[in-house]
């Protein structure tokens, strides 16, 4: 046994744990070493050293005696002859439990695959809602995982532990409030992800400080002199803004290295609420704040019970940088998260009506409920991490919480599906305004319904939030069922009868057992549909069945991009007003003589037919078969004129497996030059990477996507 690694887990729960508490701790080390005692891993360390990291890492965030055990134990029942029974009868019901919720966590992480993350993390919402303790230990497992994961040699299968941790836990353990295993999670992810990148950040930071020497302890020193000479007693950290923090923000802001504002960021820890906002008031006064940039999260804290104030300021050095204030209260929170304020020895289940904290979550798994295909389960399952929020009211005062840039509509949907559905128009400060208004923080907002009005298919285009988003394909996708399954019914007949196979009762039942389905409708829904083919019907029943163009079909549709939402040999064509590649959220439009033209959701064009929502088609790409084409995007780029500048930028191209079919020099100048570049890609998330990548580069000046 490693007594080093039992001595540290052992001292770090003394720190707050009973005597009578270690004792299970300890017994609980004692059955993971003998239960695990064959087993090592990849970095050939016994298997045990793994749940003891665990544990220590539970500690640090001062869980339960329980949860520890749980974490000593997560893994004995899934890869050891320990059984859930075995557990109950040593430890107890409420340990059984935990580890039963970890066990049935990893036995669908096992299995992931990009088209699962959605469903996965349904399955980690459904498990939290029950008792967060499990989702905890489950993060603390994957932290550790990911801490060891440069062990593993297989490289896809890191690629794809990276992939599910940067989607469903990182961007959990933010929603919980758990900030510093979020940062870990997000770095630890990116440095497999993507490593150029995450290695040009970091030489990009080194550059900063060598550049400007010490300035974090420059500033440090700076504001803690400005906070003495007004009697504020405080502590100060600062530091660089994470590698991963730097890169969503290039990515998703569509900015330049060199226009971050907040690479630096500063932290005042005060005794009370009122010095928070005593040191903010001083800091306001001394030096010039951004005022876009302040946000009180005191009066108005984050859905997670996150509170604090932040402000940007050109501060020492004529430096912008990003200060946040807290109490020694918040600042627990804000290290601890949902640990930091949830009693474990109290009544161990969540429940919406407890706490508002964790009403997310609940209205999280409603809209992962009525999704209806894994595209739309893994976009409606992420959380965006580097959304702010603003907070609006309803016209009786109460708070509501949306993501920036969320519009009336989203306001509509988040007070209730139905007043959603039935909306008409919305009052925003009392002055009536279109639907897709922006809302801005402090609105007061009344909507107005009718009960004759009904969804638009528009308002997907301007909505922000997934529920709206969800929502609304929902409604059309019911619309639109009894057209499927008559048309599923007829194509699913007449290939039978075609064959000379009969589709009697006993035929439907064999049919419906083989799909796993309940009712013969859902199989004409899923054939008038698309999703599935007569000839995969007949092989079900008939595996010998032999259809002499099968092959042929199979061969040609690899050559195709492939759609779903379109009845069967309905001709299509990507519209070249907007240019849509596979990964941008798309629609359908009906067009007399020439078929369905396919667009992105925010073409311009699309407003045309507003009134027309019957010509309108709730379509996606189809990613259960692998797509080997490969789709032009544009690209406008403005670079400075300096000798290699443009090798830099076809090279990173290059890097990112992005490849070059045309370059066009649309403008030149003595610093500057404009060119357009069309570059093949695999979709729009291979595009956004690259063209992140190139924001990186120092000579692009500016850079953005080009439709049409």
């Amino acid at each position: 046994m490693n007594y080093q690694l039992v001595n540290d887990l052992i001292n770090s729960a003394k720190n707050y744990q009973d005597d009578k508490d270690i004792v299970l701790i300890e017994k609980a080390i004692n059955f993971a070493k003998k239960a695990h005692q064959t087993q090592f891993r990849q970095s050939g360390e016994p298997y045990y050293f793994h749940p003891l990291e665990v544990a220590k890492i539970l500690t640090e965030i001062k869980l339960d005696t329980f949860s520890i055990a749980s974490g000593l134990l997560h893994d004995t029942v899934e890869d050891t002859s320990a059984t859930l029974d075995e557990i109950k009868k040593k430890f107890g019901l409420e340990v059984a439990n935990l580890v039963e919720g970890v066990t049935k966590i990893n036995n669908f992480s096992l299995k992931v695959n990009n088209l699962k993350l959605g469903e996965n993390y349904r399955k980690l919402l459904l498990a939290a809602t029950q008792d967060l303790r499990v989702i905890l230990i489950k993060l603390a497992d994957r932290l550790h995982n990911m801490r060891t994961l440069h062990y593993i040699n297989d490289e896809n299968k890191k690629l794809k532990i990276a992939l599910e941790t940067q989607e469903i836990y990182a961007p959990l353990a933010q929603r919980l409030g758990m900030r510093d295993w979020q940062e870990q999670l997000e770095d630890l992810s990116f440095e497999t992800i993507n490593p150029e990148a995450r290695s040009s950040i970091l030489d990009r930071l080194e550059y900063l400080n060598s550049r400007d020497e010490n300035i974090i302890d420059s500033v440090r020193y700076e504001l803690k002199k400005l906070f003495l000479e007004e009697d504020i007693k405080c502590s100060i950290d600062g530091r660089l803004k994470s590698p991963y923090s730097i890169w969503n923000k290039i990515k998703n802001k569509d900015i330049t290295f060199e226009q971050l504002s907040d690479i630096m960021a500063f932290r005042v820890i005060t005794n009370s609420t009122r010095e928070c906002y005593k040191a903010l008031g001083i800091v306001h006064r001394k030096f010039p704040y951004i005022r876009e940039r302040f946000k009180d999260f005191i009066s108005s804290p984050k859905s997670n019970g996150y509170r604090a104030l932040h402000t940007t300021v050109m501060g020492p050095k004529n430096k912008k940088i990003e200060i946040q204030f807290r109490s020694n209260a918040m600042n627990q929170i804000a290290d601890y998260g949902v640990a930091a304020h949830w009693k474990y020895k109290d009544p161990k289940k969540i429940k919406e009506k407890d706490t508002k904290e964790y009403k997310w979550m609940h209205d999280l798994v409603d809209v992962l409920n009525s999704s209806n295909n894994q595209d739309e389960l893994i976009e409606n399952s992420k959380i965006n991490v580097f959304n702010d929020e603003i907070y609006v009211f309803t016209p009786k005062g109460d708070l509501i919480e949306l993501p920036i840039n969320a519009t009336a509509i989203d306001f509509a949907y988040a007070i209730h599906s139905q007043v959603g559905d039935k909306c008409v128009g919305a009052k925003i400060n009392e002055k009536l305004q279109p639907l897709k208004t922006i809302l801005k923080n402090g609105d007061q907002i009344e909507i107005i319904t009718s009960e004759e009005s009904q969804p638009s298919p528009l308002w997907e285009r301007f909505a922000v939030t997934g529920k709206v988003k969800s929502q609304i394909r929902r409604f059309f996708r019911t619309k639109k069922r009894d057209e499927y399954i008559l048309l599923g019914k007829e194509i699913l007949t007449s290939f039978f009868k075609k064959e000379n196979y009969d589709l009697n009762d006993s035929t439907i039942r064999q049919i419906l057992h083989g799909f796993n389905l309940q009712h013969i409708d859902d199989l004409y829904e899923m054939i008038g549909e698309g999703r599935v083919t007569s000839l995969s019907v007949i092989k079900k029943i008939y595996p010998e069945f032999n259809y002499k163009s099968s092959r042929k079909f199979e061969i040609e549709e690899k050559n195709q991009i492939r759609l779903k939402g379109l009845t069967a040999g309905m001709s299509y064509h990507l519209a070249g007003c907007c240019s849509p590649i596979k990964g941008d959220t798309i629609v359908g439009i009906v067009t007399a003589g020439i078929g369905v033209a396919v667009h992105t959701i925010d073409c311009d064009i699309l407003s045309s037919y507003s009134d027309n929502p019957e010509r309108w088609l709730n379509i996606s790409w189809d990613s259960s078969t692998q797509n080997f084409l490969l789709s032009s995007s544009r690209i406008t780029v403005v670079l400075k004129n300096q000798p290699g500048s443009l090798g830099k930028v076809t090279s990173v191209i290059a890097k990112n497996n992005g490849n070059i079919s045309n370059i066009n020099f649309t403008t030149r100048k003595a610093d500057f030059f404009e060119i357009v570049i069309d570059i093949e890609v695999r979709d729009a998330n291979h595009l956004k990477n690259i063209v992140a990548a190139l924001r990186l580069v120092s000579e692009v000046s500016s850079l953005e996507r080009t439709k049409g």
